[in-house]
C-alpha cells in the first residue's frame, strides 16, 4: 500500500555529490549533510563521487567515510561534473534522490518540506527556494535572485510546467528531490564538458513530469565563492561563453519538441535573457580573452537566439539597460556599447540610459 505515493515504509533518500578540488569546502557541506533531521525517511545514502581531485579532497572524503558508513566515496579520472554526477546516480539505491553540490551547504532542515510534500501529493519531484550567500568584510549576505522569488513567492502543488512556465528559469539540480525512478525513466541527462549542465537535465525534468511540488521554504545554501574560483564566475572566457550559448540552444530544442508557444516564449523572453548582460559586459573588457572573436561570437549568438527567432531583445522583461545592452551588440556597436558600461558604472543606469534615448535609431522598447 501507498500513502501519497509512497510505501507504508519510509523511503530512502540517495546524496549525489560531486567533488572536485573543493578541500577548503566540503566537509563544512558533507558535515551539514549529515546533520539532517531524518524525520520524513528511513535513512540516507551520500555518494561522493571524486573526479580526479588534486588537492587531498578525496583525502578528506575518505576520513569521513571511516566515521560514517552512511558517506561512500567513488574515485574517477577527471571527467567532468555530468559524469560524476551520472555514476552518483548509478551507485544510489535510495527510493528519493537530490543533489548538493561540495562547495555549498544546507540550512538546518532542508529536506523535510519537500519530503512532506511529496508524501502528500505523489508528485515527480519537489523544488524549494535557494538563498545565495557571501561574505564580505567578514559579514555574511543572503540574497534571494529575483526569478527565484517570483517562482517561490507561494506554494503550488501538483503542478504541470504549463500551469508555471516560469519555473523552467529555475535551472538547478541542487534545490529539488526527486523520485529516483522518475529521474531513471526518463532518462534525464546532464550534458558533458560544460559549465551550464542543470539547464539541460533541469528542462528535461519539468517537460517530463506529470506534477511537481513548489514550495516558498529556502531549502539550499548557494554559496558564491569570494576567490571567483567557481566556473560559472569565468565568464570572460570564450569557452564560457560557447557554452552558455550551446546550452540555451539544447534547452530551446527540447522546449521547441513540447510543441507549446507559451513555453518558447516565455523560454526566450524571460529566462534565456537574464543571464546575457555577464557577457555583453565581457564582450567590452580588456581583459577578455580574444575580444575581436568573443565579439563576434557573442554578436552571432544574440541575432540567432532572439532577433532571427522573432522576438527581438527589446520584448525580453530583463532591465531595460541589458535590453539597450544587446541591441547595441546586434547593431555591431561595440564602441557604443563600452560608452553606455561605462556611463552605467560612473552615473547609474538611469542617467546612462537617458543619454542614448536620444538615438533617433532606437526601436520601441528602448
Amino acid at each position: 500500500m501507498r500513502v501519497g505515493g509512497f510505501r507504508r515504509t519510509k523511503p530512502r533518500l540517495s546524496v549525489v555529490v560531486p567533488v572536485y578540488n573543493v578541500a577548503e569546502y566540503v566537509a563544512d557541506s558533507l558535515d551539514s549533510v549529515l546533520r539532517q533531521p531524518l524525520r520524513e525517511i528511513s535513512g540516507i545514502e551520500v555518494v561522493v563521487v571524486d573526479d580526479g581531485s588534486t588537492d587531498g579532497s578525496a583525502e578528506i572524503v575518505k576520513g569521513i567515510t571511516a566515521k560514517d558508513p552512511r558517506v561512500t566515496l567513488i574515485t574517477q579520472p577527471n571527467s567532468g561534473v555530468s559524469i560524476a554526477r551520472h555514476a552518483g546516480i548509478e551507485a544510489a539505491t535510495g527510493d528519493l534522490l537530490t543533489f548538493v553540490d561540495p562547495d555549498d551547504i544546507l540550512p538546518r532542515d532542508a529536506w523535510t518540506p519537500m519530503l512532506r510534500s511529496l508524501r502528500r501529493t505523489g508528485s515527480d519531484f519537489a523544488v524549494g527556494s535557494a538563498e545565495r550567500v557571501t561574505v564580505e568584510d567578514g559579514e555574511e549576505r543572503r540574497y534571494v535572485t529575483p526569478l527565484m522569488r517570483r517562482n517561490h513567492t507561494r506554494t503550488r502543488l501538483r503542478c504541470r510546467i504549463e500551469d508555471a512556465p516560469l519555473m523552467l528559469a529555475d535551472v538547478f539540480v541542487w534545490n529539488k528531490i526527486f523520485r529516483r525512478s522518475f529521474w531513471t525513466d526518463n532518462a534525464i541527462t546532464f550534458p558533458q564538458r560544460t559549465r551550464y549542465q542543470d539547464q539541460v537535465a533541469l528542462t528535461q525534468a519539468f517537460l517530463a513530469a506529470k506534477k511537481f511540488d513548489v514550495l516558498t521554504d529556502v531549502v539550499y545554501d548557494w554559496r558564491v565563492r569570494t576567490d571567483r574560483s567557481s566556473a560559472t564566475q569565468k565568464r570572460a572566457q570564450i569557452a564560457n561563453l560557447v557554452e552558455r550559448v550551446n546550452t540555451k540552444r539544447q534547452t530551446l530544442d527540447l522546449v521547441a519538441e513540447s510543441g507549446s508557444e507559451v513555453l518558447m516564449r516565455t523560454l526566450r523572453a524571460e529566462i534565456l535573457p537574464i543571464d546575457m548582460w555577464e557577457h555583453f559586459r565581457a564582450s567590452v573588457d580588456p581583459t577578455t580573452e580574444d575580444p575581436d572573436r568573443y565579439w563576434s561570437l557573442l554578436r552571432e549568438a544574440v541575432l540567432e537566439l532572439w532577433y532571427d527567432a522573432g522576438v527581438p531583445f527589446e520584448e525580453t522583461t530583463v532591465p531595460r539597460g541589458q535590453r539597450l545592452m544587446a541591441w547595441l551588440v546586434s547593431q555591431d556597436r561595440r564602441d557604443d556599447l563600452a560608452d553606455l558600461i561605462a556611463m552605467i558604472d560612473e552615473q547609474g543606469p538611469a542617467k546612462a540610459i537617458g543619454a542614448f534615448a536620444v538615438d533617433e535609431d532606437l526601436p520601441v522598447g528602448l
